[in-house]
C-alpha cells in the first residue's frame, strides 16, 4: 500500500444548498442547517438546509399537484423521454464539474467519479428515457362478449431515500424509472453527501422539467426520511441502505400501505475454484472488495478459495493490495480515498480489531493512513472461519476475508449461510460448476468469472434480507407502475 495524503482540492463551485420544492430553492422551514464535510480533510465544505417534516409536506403537496394537475400527467410519454435525454445530455456537458463535486463530498477518487459513476448515471437516464413511450399493457381473452385489456399507470408520488456511497449514481437509478413511468418525486439524499443530488435538481429545472416533478429535501433519516415514509400523499418508498432502516420503514409505512422497494446490504460470497484463472480471480477479488473504499453493498467480502490454491491466490491478492495507492482523492493516480465519515471510519477500525481479537490473521493493512482524513489501509485477513464477526457482518469498508473450502456442496451451503442475498461470484473454467453455482446460491446477482459488472438493462436487487424488488432494467421500471384492468362490454 502506498499513500499520498497531501490534498490538492480544486475549486468546486457550490450553488445549491437549500431544499428544492416545486421548482424553487427555499431554506428549511425551521431555518436549520447542517454541515457537509470533506472526508479527506475533515473540514466543513458548506452548510446545507436541514429539511424536516414541514419541508417534506410542502414537497409532497407539490409533487401531488404536479402529478394530478400539472403539465406532467398531460405530457406525451415520448416528450417525457425527450426531457430525460436533455437531462442526460446536460449532465454529460458538466461531467467534469460534477465529478469534482462528487469527489469533494464523498471522498472517492476523481478517476472513479469521472470514469465510472458519471458515465453509468448518464447511461441509466438515457436507458429509461428510451423506455418512456414503451410501457405497454396487454389484451386478455376473457369469457363473454367483452374486450379486456390492462394499462400500466404511474404509481404516483415516489419517495426516494438514497445512500452516501454512490450519491449521483443512486440519484440516477431512482429518478430514471420513476420519471419514465410518469411519477413525480420527493427525494431525500444522504446527509453525508447531498451536493450532487441538489445540483442535478437544478439541471433538471434548467432543461425544462415542470415545477413539482422533482423535489429534493436534504436532511436526516429520523426527521426528513421518516416524514417521507409516513406522508399520506406519497405512494411509494424506494430505499437503498441498511436492512435495519428498511425494517423501520416497513413498520412506519403500514398505516398508508405504501408500495416498497428495498436494495439493502450484503455479505457476498466470491468463490474461486482450483481450475480458475488465478490472475483474473485475484484481480476480480481485489476490485470486488476494494472498489469505492469497500463501501459497496455487493462487495465480495467473503472470498472462498479452494484449499489447494489458497497460497497462490493469496500471494497474488496481497501484491495487488499492497500496491494500492491510498491518498488525495483529487490526485489522478489515487486508487483509494477516505471512508465517507468518522462514524464509518470508526466502525471499520472496530471490525479490524475484532478480526484480530477473534483469531484471524491480518496479512495486509489493518491500520489508519495518516492522521487527518478517514483513510484506512486495504486490509486482508486469512485464517477466517464462518463464525467470526468479519465473516458474518457487513463491514462496508476495505476489509477482505479469505476462507478456504475443499468440497463444493459444503461451499454452497456456507455461501448461503447468511441472512443476506445480494450478490455472489464464482471463478471456474467448468461451465457445469458455474451454472450449478448460479442456480443454487441465493443471491439476486451472480457473476461468473467477473465481478461488479453493471448495466442499466440488468436488474439488480437482493434475496432474503438484502431487500425486495429490483432496481434497473424493465423490472425496475415496473416497480413504479400499477396495473389496471379495463373490461368493456361489446
Amino acid at each position: 500500500m502506498s499513500a499520498t495524503l497531501s490534498t490538492g482540492t480544486p475549486d468546486v463551485q457550490i450553488t445549491e444548498t437549500d431544499c428544492f420544492i416545486d421548482g424553487k430553492w427555499v431554506p428549511a422551514s425551521s431555518g436549520k442547517t447542517f454541515a457537509t464535510v470533506n472526508p479527506a480533510t475533515e473540514e466543513e465544505i458548506t452548510q446545507i438546509a436541514e429539511g424536516d417534516a414541514d419541508d417534506v409536506d410542502a414537497a409532497a403537496k407539490a409533487a401531488r399537484h404536479a402529478f394530478e394537475n400539472g403539465e406532467w400527467p398531460k405530457m406525451d410519454a415520448r416528450d417525457r423521454g425527450r426531457l430525460m435525454y436533455k437531462l442526460a445530455d446536460r449532465i454529460e456537458s458538466e461531467i467534469d464539474a460534477l465529478a469534482r463535486l462528487e469527489t469533494l463530498d464523498n471522498g472517492k477518487p476523481i478517476g472513479d467519479s469521472r470514469n465510472v459513476d458519471l458515465p453509468l448515471a448518464i447511461d441509466c437516464i438515457r436507458y429509461y428515457a428510451g423506455y418512456a413511450d414503451k410501457i405497454h399493457g396487454s389484451t386478455i381473452p376473457i369469457r363473454g362478449n367483452h374486450l379486456c385489456y390492462t394499462r400500466r399507470e404511474p404509481i404516483g408520488v415516489a419517495g426516494q431515500i438514497i445512500p452516501w456511497n454512490f450519491p449521483l449514481l443512486m440519484t440516477a437509478w431512482k429518478w430514471g424509472p420513476a420519471l419514465a413511468a410518469g411519477c413525480t418525486i420527493v427525494m431525500k439524499p444522504a446527509e453525508q453527501t447531498p451536493l450532487t443530488c441538489l445540483r442535478l435538481a437544478q439541471l433538471a429545472k434548467e432543461v425544462g422539467f415542470p415545477d413539482g416533478v422533482i423535489n429534493v429535501i436534504p436532511g436526516f433519516g429520523p426527521t426528513a426520511g421518516a416524514a417521507c415514509v409516513k406522508h399520506p400523499l406519497i405512494d411509494k418508498i424506494a430505499f437503498t441502505g441498511e436492512h435495519r432502516t428498511a425494517q423501520i420503514i416497513t413498520r412506519d409505512s403500514a398505516d398508508t400501505l405504501k408500495r416498497l422497494t428495498f436494495e439493502l446490504g450484503g455479505k457476498s460470497p466470491n468463490v474461486i475454484f482450483a481450475d480458475a484463472d488465478m490472475d483474473a480471480a485475484a484481480q476480480g477479488a481485489y476490485v470486488g472488495l476494494f472498489l469505492n473504499q469497500g463501501q459497496c453493498c455487493c462487495a465480495g467480502s467473503r472470498v472462498f478459495v479452494e484449499s489447494s490454491k489458497h497460497d497462490e491466490f493469496l500471494d497474488k491478492l496481497q501484491k495487488l493490495a499492497s500496491k494500492r495507492k491510498v491518498g488525495d482523492p483529487f490526485a489522478a493516480d489515487t486508487e483509494q480515498g477516505p471512508q465517507v465519515d468518522k462514524d464509518q471510519f470508526d466502525k471499520i477500525m472496530s471490525y479490524i480489531d475484532k478480526g484480530k481479537s477473534e483469531g484471524a490473521n491480518c496479512v495486509t493493512g489493518g491500520n489508519r493512513v495518516g492522521d487527518k482524513g478517514y483513510f484506512i489501509e486495504p486490509t486482508v485477513f486469512t485464517d477466517v472461519n464462518d463464525e467470526m464477526s468479519i465473516a458474518t457482518d457487513e463491514i462496508f469498508g476495505p476489509v477482505l476475508s479469505v476462507l478456504t473450502f475443499d468440497d463444493k456442496e459444503d461451499m454452497i451451503r456456507r455461501a448461503n449461510n447468511t441472512f443476506y442475498g445480494l450478490a455472489a461470484a464464482v471463478w471456474t473454467r467448468d461451465i457445469s460448476i458455474a451454472h450449478d453455482f448460479a442456480a443454487r446460491v441465493r443471491a439476486g446477482t451472480v457473476w461468473v468469472n467477473c465481478y461488479d459488472v453493471f448495466d442499466a438493462a440488468a436488474p439488480f436487487g437482493g434475496f432474503k434480507m438484502s431487500g425486495y424488488g429490483r432496481e434497473l432494467g424493465e423490472e425496475g421500471l415496473k416497480a413504479y407502475t400499477e396495473s389496471k384492468t379495463v373490461t368493456v362490454a361489446l
